[in-house]
């Protein structure tokens, strides 16, 4: 890799590390009239999409420098990493987000369809040379 793609993949991973805490953030996010419009407080996790559609985008960006999965990769594994250490309690037991359901349908979310993706990248740059 030339210097400019370890500057490029460095960008990737600190956008996936603003990505997950940005998704954190705003998880808990409700229809209760302090952030959102009052619509009856029920919750509006539009982070679990945003993480979704963002993380894969930035794996395969890592991908098309390198198509190795510790490079591909890096941003998923960035992410993944700060999403699961800010989800952990801390040590008065307090948590930055209350686990339920919306911490499992983030990291769902953010982790397999970067998988997919990876995936793919990896498939795509081996195929051509097991076919020559």
């Amino acid at each position: 890799m030339r210097p400019g793609d370890w500057v490029v993949l460095v960008v990737l991973v600190l956008d996936a590390i603003l990505l997950a805490v940005v998704d954190l953030v705003f998880l808990p996010a409700r229809f209760d009239g302090t952030v959102l419009p009052d619509l009856g407080g029920f919750p509006f996790p539009i982070t679990i999409v945003i993480a979704a559609l963002t993380t894969p985008l930035l794996v395969r960006a890592a991908a098309r420098l390198r198509p190795v999965t510790l490079i591909g990769g890096m941003p998923a594994f960035a992410w993944l990493i700060v999403t699961l250490w800010l989800t952990v309690g801390g040590p008065g037991g307090n948590f930055l987000v209350y686990p339920d359901w919306r911490i499992l349908a983030l990291l769902a979310a953010g982790t397999l369809p970067s998988a997919v993706v990876l995936g793919n990248a990896l498939g795509r740059a081996k195929l051509p040379a097991a076919g020559g």
